[in-house]
């Protein structure tokens, strides 16, 4: 069987295996959000003014509140096999629409993110690694401490403060500017111009993680006996360092960065409010206050797709740096 082959069947296999995973992160979200305290009646009822038991009792029978609790875990399980997520009471709209149309722009902030957090981080180890106990060494190790450190609110803050009212390089909130009209290459101009600071801002948690992550691992593949068996064949410094050890310490930064897709989604909800970017994190923020748990239950939902689906990625990419992984 070709390799092709082999990595084809792979994924098949792994996507088959994923039905019952997902299946059962489903009940395991809704059994658990089924213990938070309120309902969306509560909340209906409340903003209404109008508490009476039959009101209650009419909302609770119109969202099907009102039947046991295996009855809807049962009704909403039979709804997600036939791509039904439900309707949002808070946005009058069905949760599946409303999860598309912010789906682009939390794709787009994850994407740079990881771009920008794991491609700089590869290279800002490398420097530190190659240039152990320097000066490089301890510039980059103390920028990736304190961006680790540094709350991501306040950076959003400052970076909107600096380079947007006093340097007005950038727009201050928003994914693009609605009222211009832009089409074409002027609509990806404006949408890139909003992307840049919010992009910097979540990426520099994991820019100085990735970072601290690559030179731990240079340093210890650098110490291991195939580098000194490379030396003494009289491979040059150069090749052994880029060929060698870099495409093995690779590895765990691969790793960490698909174990943190997920985390992504809520992890921008302080981004996304500060930034006022419309994506699916500050829409499961509001939706956890509203208690509206039709949708919470999509993006849930469509996080554990989205890491199944890295994770799968993850192992493929895992095969292609380290010939002795096979996937099969």
């Amino acid at each position: 069987m070709s390799h092709t082959s082999r990595r084809a069947r792979y994924v098949v296999k792994r996507l088959l295996q994923a039905i019952p995973i997902i299946l059962a992160i489903v009940v395991l979200n809704f059994l658990l959000l089924q213990l938070a305290e309120g309902d969306a009646v509560d909340v209906l009822a409340g903003e209404a003014g109008s508490a009476t038991p039959e009101y209650m009792a009419e909302l609770r029978a119109k969202f099907g509140l009102d039947q046991p609790l295996p009855v809807q875990l049962a009704v909403y399980l039979k709804n997600v096999v036939m791509l039904d997520l439900g309707y949002s009471f808070r946005h009058e709209m069905p949760v599946s629409e409303l999860i598309f149309d912010r789906l682009f722009a939390t794709m787009l902030l994850m994407v740079s993110t990881i771009l920008l957090a794991v491609g700089f981080g590869i290279v800002l180890g490398l420097i530190a690694a190659i240039g152990l106990n320097t000066w490089r060494d301890t510039v980059i190790s103390v920028f990736a401490l304190i961006t680790y450190a540094t709350p991501l609110f306040w950076v959003g803050l400052m970076l909107i403060v600096v380079f947007s009212l006093n340097l007005g390089w950038f727009p201050t909130s928003g994914m693009e500017n609605f009222a211009a009209f832009y089409e074409g290459w002027d609509r990806v101009f404006d949408i890139a111009r909003h992307l840049v600071l919010p992009t910097i801002t979540l990426s520099l948690f994991y820019l100085a993680l990735y970072t601290r992550l690559m030179r731990a691992s240079m340093l210890e593949q650098a110490g291991q006996d195939y580098v000194t068996t490379a030396r003494a064949k009289g491979v040059t410094e150069r090749r052994i360092m880029f060929v060698h050890v870099l495409r093995n310490a690779l590895l765990p930064v691969v790793t960490m960065a698909g174990v943190q897709v997920g985390a992504l989604i809520g992890g921008s909800v302080i981004v996304e409010s500060v930034f006022a970017w419309p994506g699916l994190g500050m829409l499961a923020f509001e939706a956890l206050f509203s208690r509206d748990l039709n949708l919470l239950l999509g993006i849930f939902l469509l996080s554990a797709i989205l890491v199944v689906a890295v994770n799968l990625i993850v192992d493929i990419i895992y095969s292609s740096l380290d010939p002795r992984i096979e996937v099969s």
